[in-house]
């Protein structure tokens, strides 16, 4: 049974060769070897089996077989299988020897089973029972298959065929050598388009780079336009805050009435006021002649301010000279009599003859004033008229002149002058933009002139 077994598992190897183990000679009757059956003549059996077992051997792969000679080659020290005819020393060492001999062959039967089933032999029960029952199941569909094959086999053995003539077979053998002629060209052909669809591939994929290229580019320029935009944009609407914050500056500006600012005329008890300065005098307030004289050069400051705004358009034939605390007035035939004091209360015939000039001025400015009213339509009750009527040296009922005339008297005209002037003012302003530059600037041009007058009357007053 041992010889059988490891006989099939050598047998079984994929490579054999010439390499084998002669198995020692054993006695009939040594330890391990079955019993002889009774009843039989024991030299005829015995005789056999010593000449079987001399002629058996096993045939061994070249590593189980230098395995098995390479252990028993290092078991020299050990225990030797004693050969077939050999009589051990004592019956003791022959069981020995035996049943080591027997270990000897089960262990290289297990390793040889190991190394071709991939197996660790020997198997517990268990896994014996697992391993059986997996090759069951391996058998069954083995079986299986070789029903299916035996079905097939049996199926297409009762199929009959029907044999083509010699003309059919032709026929079908030049119709499929056409259809394979028409499948080739169509190969031709269709390896043809391929080639020509992949040239056009090959165009499109460098157009297609070339696109990227220039929509890389383009995403470049179109974030640096977008961040040049963005500072534009910021830079403009700061421009647009600062334009606004002007604007309403200059419509501030605008509304801002200059020339009423620069000169508040107002009144003070019984005495009218410009800047302050009281213009006329009182028994009971007698007022310097030096304030007076303020008061007038800020009037015939205000009024020549006006009339310049409108030349050559106003006809200013009586000019008025400003000239601080000392102002003048020039009639039409260039005559300049001198508006500042002191002056004889009894004979001021030249201050007397200013006063009329500066309330004539008036009076014409006052008149232009009504016709540019007219001129823009508007409606005649609301044309511009003065409060307070001037008629020659009068204001309503007051005389403006000083000599032989009471100073209650002379100090309410002067009053009702102021009144006057200030409200050709309001409508000066309201009419008009005034730029006080211009009217600074003609009345500079004026001043050599009016200096040269000043002169002229001084040498006179001297000789």
């Amino acid at each position: 049974m041992q010889v059988s077994s490891v006989q099939g598992s050598v047998m079984g190897s994929s490579r054999m060769d010439h390499s084998f183990v002669v198995l020692p000679k054993q006695k009939a009757q040594g330890h391990g070897v079955p019993p002889r059956p009774r009843g039989g003549p024991p030299h005829s059996e015995t005789s056999q089996l010593t000449k079987a077992m001399e002629e058996s051997f096993v045939v061994l792969p070249p590593a189980a077989a230098s395995m098995y000679k390479g252990e028993s080659t290092s078991e020299g020290g050990g225990v030797q299988i004693p050969a077939y005819g050999e009589n051990p020393s004592n019956p003791l060492q022959a069981n020995n020897g035996g049943f080591h001999s027997t270990i000897t062959v089960l262990k290289r039967a297990f390793d040889i089973a190991t190394s071709q089933t991939q197996v660790e032999q020997p198997l517990c029960l268990e896994c014996m029972r697992l391993l059986s029952d997996k090759l069951d199941k391996e058998i069954e569909d083995v079986n299986r298959d070789i029903k299916a094959y035996e079905a097939c086999l049996q199926h297409s053995e009762l199929e009959s065929y029907a044999v083509l003539s010699e003309a059919d077979f032709l026929r079908q053998k030049d119709m499929i050598e056409e259809e394979e002629r028409r499948l080739q060209a169509a190969i031709e052909e269709t390896e043809k388009q391929f080639s020509e669809v992949k040239a056009e591939m090959k165009a499109i994929e460098a157009k297609s780079k070339l696109f990227k290229d220039l929509e890389e580019r383009y995403w470049h320029e179109f974030n640096n336009f977008q961040f040049q935009l963005i500072s534009h944009q910021e830079e403009r609407d700061a421009i647009l805050a600062k334009i606004e914050v002007s604007q309403a500056h200059l419509e501030l500006l605008k509304r801002t009435n200059v020339l009423n600012d620069a000169f508040l005329i107002w009144h003070d008890g019984e005495f009218g006021t410009i800047n302050n300065f009281r213009l006329g005098r009182l028994p009971k307030i007698p007022v310097e002649w030096d304030e007076i004289n303020a008061a007038w050069g800020q009037a015939c400051l205000l009024l020549h301010t006006m009339a310049s705004y409108f030349r050559p358009k106003f006809s200013y034939r009586i000019k008025i000279i400003p000239m601080g605390s000392y102002p003048r007035i020039m009639d039409s035939n260039n005559n300049t009599y001198e508006l500042f004091g002191p002056v004889n209360l009894f004979w001021s015939t030249r201050y007397d003859k200013a006063m009329t000039l500066f309330l004539t001025c008036l009076k014409e400015f006052a008149e232009f004033a009504n016709l540019k009213d007219q001129e823009n339509n508007i409606p005649p009750e609301k044309c511009f008229k003065l409060p307070y009527k001037i008629e020659n040296d009068k204001v309503e009922s007051y005389t403006i002149t000083q000599s032989f005339n009471k100073q209650e008297n002379w100090t309410k005209a002067l009053k009702y002058t102021l009144c006057n002037l200030k409200w050709v003012l309001f409508w000066f302003v309201g009419n008009t933009n005034f730029q006080p530059l211009s009217a600074m600037v003609s009345s500079q041009a004026d001043v050599p002139a009016l200096g040269s007058l000043y002169t002229k009357q001084s040498a006179d007053r001297k000789s």
